[in-house]
């Protein structure tokens, strides 16, 4: 795939886009359909196109593995800190209300905080997902060989 230029040139400008529509869906999800899973299968499809493209070896140096590891762990402890500080603030696990100083900007708050967890969630299972997957069978066909 290496001679494939016009594939190449155009994955360079979709992929920005990609990733651009998948903020849109993020943020607009809290009028409309969308939100955090939705934007997180659309950024790790961003990246996922990047290595079918570039090559797996590529797209593990733009996201390497220790980075999708650390975002899977950080998504959730982002997701599950907010629960912890409604608690700590005098309310029940994830609700929002006491999060701001009315209930509607706790409400805002504490669902932009959450579906930033899921968002960065959902991106690096689906991305290590793919990792685990495209690595086995790289080492399969090699092993044939």
């Amino acid at each position: 795939m290496r001679l494939d230029i016009i594939l190449r040139v155009i994955a360079k400008l979709l992929i920005p886009f990609a990733l651009v529509f998948g903020l849109y869906v993020q943020f607009h999800g809290d009028y409309g359909p969308g939100g955090g899973f939705q934007a997180g299968v659309i950024v790790a499809a961003a990246v996922i196109f990047y290595a079918l493209i570039y090559g797996l070896p590529a797209a593990r140096r733009v996201v390497p593995d220790a980075l999708v590891e650390f975002l899977l762990a950080f998504g959730v402890l982002l997701y599950s800190g907010v629960g912890i500080a409604s608690i700590l603030l005098g309310g029940n696990f994830l609700d929002y209300f006491v999060l701001g100083a009315d209930p509607i900007s706790g409400q805002h708050r504490g669902i932009f905080w959450v579906e930033a967890g899921v968002l960065i969630t959902v991106a690096a299972v689906m991305l290590k997902i793919f990792y685990v997957f495209a690595a086995r069978k790289r080492d399969a066909g090699e092993a044939g060989q």
